[in-house]
């Protein structure tokens, strides 16, 4: 790192979406720019206003078909008067889109070109009947094979995962790890009160994550507890240099600062190198241990990208907590719950908090800030003072794009 990069006044709105006793699906969907100027004004009246802010930057997968409404960065000045004419852009890599915000923000303070950039991420996507969404979430991959994939592409692409380690490594084994990483989000996400499944009153998690999945009406490998839900949401964050610090007033105890990070991309027209291993995100975590100059036992937590439950067993596999083929026992152990030796996804991930997917890269990093900052009020784990660092995992597409970044307490 040529110099340091702080994360401070993180904020996320609600994930909107199926389990909320506010979602109406017969109402019309606000569009992104409420949810950008929610996520937005709440951080920018934690750093003193828009007056304070060089630079803004807004992670977006799919507004175009979504919300028929393109160029997002020009909604930015709508936020604050005093964004106005100042740069800001909007950048986009699927599911990985708020990560690659992220990375662009931190590439700004590092160039030099600003020591306060505002970073969001932002999806609504609950503006659609279920079937045309699975074709707009499609763009996520190679759309060429659209029509040889499954009527629900992204789902079937997990399952396809999911059906190759159980085949490899047993059935019912695979099954039982991805329950249990089920009901540890589900449980996380009641602690969280902008979580999707925050009102989640179900009694038997386990059980829920147990069901057979039905290849008739679904996919043939995943239940429907298996896959993050349809969100609408948006998340901020203030990315700053150290004099960016003292020009918002925000003590360094309050921020987190970024020690290491890695952004890869794979052939997206290619199909996965191992259905049983996220290659590219194994190889972006090894990168990013490396600039962080640290090693997994100093981690305190991560935030990874659950998608589907299979992703939050391969991500054990990858950071390298579990040997190939045993993330499913890793799992299932408790080792990832809230009061295990490393946990995971501590407001719900993607299967608990929700998955707007402009938007997730972002809201990891706010969960780590406020866990590394003790600002995650009911939600907060315990941070041991020799694990004093925490990471996230953004991926986009099916391992295709990967954002990983590793922040440290500062307090």
């Amino acid at each position: 790192m040529q110099k340091k990069v702080y994360l401070v006044a993180g904020y996320n709105t609600i994930s909107l979406g199926t389990g909320r006793k506010e979602f109406n699906p017969r109402k019309d969907r606000p569009g992104p720019e409420y949810y950008m100027q929610e996520a937005g004004r709440a951080t920018l009246k934690k750093i003193g206003g828009g007056q304070n802010v060089d630079e803004s930057v807004v992670g977006n997968f799919m507004a175009s078909r979504f919300n028929n409404q393109a160029h997002l960065a020009a909604f930015i000045p709508s936020i604050d008067k005093h964004l106005r004419y100042k740069p800001a852009i909007r950048v986009e890599g699927a599911c990985a889109s708020g990560g690659l915000a992220m990375i662009t923000g931190i590439k700004s303070i590092l160039a030099g070109t600003a020591d306060v950039v505002l970073a969001l991420g932002v999806e609504v996507q609950n503006s659609v009947k279920a079937m045309y969404g699975a074709d707009h979430l499609a763009l996520a991959g190679y759309y060429k094979k659209r029509k040889n994939g499954h009527a629900y592409f992204f789902p079937g692409e997990f399952s396809d995962r999911a059906g190759s380690y159980a085949r490899t490594y047993g059935e019912d084994y695979t099954r039982k790890g991805m329950a249990q990483w089920y009901a540890n989000c589900i449980e996380n996400a009641r602690l969280c009160e902008t979580a999707q499944e925050f009102e989640n009153k179900n009694p038997d998690l386990l059980k829920v994550g147990m069901m057979p999945p039905n290849g008739r009406r679904f996919v043939d490998h995943l239940n429907y507890a298996d896959c993050s839900k349809v969100s609408d949401g948006a998340s901020a964050i203030a990315i700053v240099s150290e004099e960016g610090l003292k020009k918002v007033g925000i003590p360094a105890s309050e921020a987190v600062e970024l020690v290491g990070f890695s952004q890869l991309e794979e052939n997206i027209m290619e199909d996965p190198v191992d259905l049983n291993e996220l290659t590219t995100t194994k190889i972006a975590v090894q990168k990013a241990f490396k600039m962080a100059g640290i090693q997994k036992e100093q981690l305190a937590t991560v935030e990874t990208h659950d998608c589907f439950t299979i992703t939050g067993l391969l991500a054990t596999e990858a950071i390298g907590f579990a040997e190939k083929g045993k993330g499913a026992e890793f799992v299932a152990r408790g080792n990832t719950a809230r009061h295990g030796s490393i946990p995971f996804n501590t407001t719900g991930g993607l299967i608990g908090w929700g998955h707007p997917t402009g938007a997730t890269g972002v809201h990891q990093t706010v969960t780590i800030w406020e866990q590394l900052s003790h600002q995650a009020g009911k939600a907060q784990i315990h941070i041991p003072r020799e694990k004093p660092f925490g990471m996230t995992i953004n991926m986009g597409g099916n391992d295709k794009t990967v954002v990983c970044m590793i922040f440290k307490k500062t307090g």
